[in-house]
């Protein structure tokens, strides 16, 4: 039924990636249930997923190397056009976001980054633009290993 095992690194869609610490039986309001115990190093926080329930909330396995690469260039790559209209355009990101696909992610990332540069962002576009970069640089850190401030150095340079 595990589709993880302890030791596996995963991500956890809007929590960012993480590191299988354990599988724990829990009761929780009367109900036993298993549990994947992920360790999240962003913000140094512990969630726990039930079994059950980890393919519906999107909790999928880190990227390898060729796709940190390919991350990488969908950062430097030119700005899609988004919604004029900041409600549309903050569903939108908030959507890609909440897929977990790492590459919406680093969509949603540099099209806020470029709009923050020309024109600025509201405060819950800049909140958004910050979720999405702690979300995309905790799965980079994992998948480079590297540490957070080479992985944010190199994201700040391609927004040079």
């Amino acid at each position: 039924m595990a589709m993880f095992d302890v030791g596996d690194k995963v991500v956890y869609p809007m929590h960012g990636a993480g590191i299988i610490e354990a599988v724990e039986e829990r009761e929780i309001l009367g109900e036993k249930q298993k549990y994947y115990i992920l360790k999240v190093p962003m913000g140094d926080m512990k969630v726990m997923v039930p079994l059950e329930n980890a393919k519906d909330v999107g909790l999928r396995g880190v990227i390898d190397k060729e796709d940190v690469e390919k991350v990488y260039q969908v950062l430097a790559g030119d700005q899609t056009k988004m919604s004029s209209n900041w409600n549309r355009r903050y569903r939108a990101n908030l959507e890609k976001i909440r897929t977990g696909d790492v590459f919406a992610v680093a969509e949603v990332v540099r099209n806020l980054a470029y709009r923050h540069k020309e024109k600025g962002l509201s405060t819950g576009e800049r909140r958004m633009l910050d979720n999405a970069m702690q979300i995309l640089v905790s799965e980079l850190v994992i998948a480079e290993d590297a540490d957070e401030e080479k992985v944010e150095k190199a994201i700040a340079e391609i927004f040079e």
